[in-house]
């Protein structure tokens, strides 16, 4: 683990990053191109966060932050560095920005059907809440 460091993403990484959530990530979505990531980092620099294994991008994770929520979304790792304690560096990166902004829980957004990501959730700590759904709307098609 000592050559795994995690970092912020710079306008650099986007297609890097578009590239490896191809790979690495279920599925993908309608912000999942050069002008979303783009915002992204426009809007919040720090929000998406690279896991880099001898100078190699082997995971991601968005901690997006409001004011008010702190939100996870993106949290894949290459298929060769699973189990291996990358998501759960990033992760803890992702919270340690969250407490340094003042935020108290995360949401994250993980996919019903992906039960290997629901294991890694759950090892960190995150826990599914079944109270709640969530409701989405595309705005762009």
């Amino acid at each position: 683990m000592s050559d795994l460091s995690i970092r912020a993403a710079t306008e650099r990484d986007i297609e890097a990053v578009l590239a490896f959530w191809r790979e690495a990530a279920e599925g993908t979505s309608v912000s999942d191109d050069r002008e979303g990531v783009a915002r992204l980092l426009a809007r919040d620099p720090e929000a998406l966060l690279l896991a880099e294994w001898d100078g190699h991008l082997v995971g991601t994770v968005i901690a997006g932050w409001d004011g008010w929520r702190c939100s996870l979304y993106r949290l894949a790792v290459a298929p060769s560095r699973r189990r291996q304690g990358v998501s759960r560096a990033l992760l803890a990166a992702a919270e340690e920005r969250f407490a340094a902004l003042g935020g108290r829980r995360g949401d994250a957004m993980v996919l019903d059907a992906n039960e290997r990501a629901h294991r890694a959730w759950e090892a960190a700590g995150y826990a599914p809440q079944p109270q709640w759904s969530r409701w989405v709307k595309t705005l762009v098609s």
